[in-house]
């Protein structure tokens, strides 16, 4: 098995995960939602890495990584509060998770990147 490229920081109020190749540091959320488990990004007021479907896969590994059913970025939108770009755990970009968009709606509302009513 090939070496994570990624560290990872938790505690209590705080989630972090560093990437070595551009020795900086990213926030993250852990949303779990009926079971299902997730790793969320707030791509609108947080940087966020550029991953690709290997990484994904590495960070959501639960022996090696953060360990999730998925990975979400919130991402702006034109049309909408903002967008909801989802990964499964293999790394593949998928087009909806119902227990992933209950989550990543609660982070939005929490983040004031909606509103309750939106």
């Amino acid at each position: 098995m090939k070496s994570s490229i990624f560290s990872y920081l938790t505690d209590i109020y705080n989630n972090f995960v560093s990437d070595f190749r551009s020795n900086m540091t990213y926030k993250f959320y852990k949303y779990q939602g009926t079971g299902n488990d997730f790793i969320i990004f707030d791509g609108i007021n947080h940087a966020f890495p550029n991953l690709g479907s290997e990484e994904i896969a590495q960070l959501c590994d639960r022996r090696f990584g953060i360990g999730a059913d998925g990975l979400m970025i919130i991402m702006p939108s034109d049309d909408y509060d903002f967008y909801m770009l989802y990964y499964n755990s293999d790394g593949h970009e998928s087009t909806m998770c119902g227990n992933g968009g209950r989550c990543i709606a609660h982070l939005a509302l929490m983040n004031d990147i909606c509103e309750e009513n939106t």
